[in-house]
């Protein structure tokens, strides 16, 4: 009965300890995991804002460009009607 009972404690020791070690291995996992994607998220956050100016200056030019070709009509028409 000893020998029974010593078994079933040193058995529930040895899970005892390895709940614990898993438990600090996969809390040292999550935090590189976490630290991984925060990087991760804050490269993307940055190519997200390079990308948002760049098309904030491509939808300028192109608000811009239909005016600079009407200024150029209209002076070709001028320059070549005072010929």
């Amino acid at each position: 009965m000893a020998t029974v009972l010593l078994t079933i404690g040193s058995t529930i020791a040895v899970a005892l300890i390895s709940l614990i070690g898993t438990v600090f291995t996969t809390k040292a996992g999550n935090d590189k995991i976490q630290h991984e994607l925060d990087k991760h998220n804050a490269v993307q956050d940055t190519k997200l804002e390079e990308l948002t100016r760049e098309v904030r200056q491509h939808n300028d030019f192109a608000t811009r460009i239909p005016v600079i070709e009407q200024r150029v009509t209209a002076l070709e028409k001028e320059t070549f009607r005072n010929k």
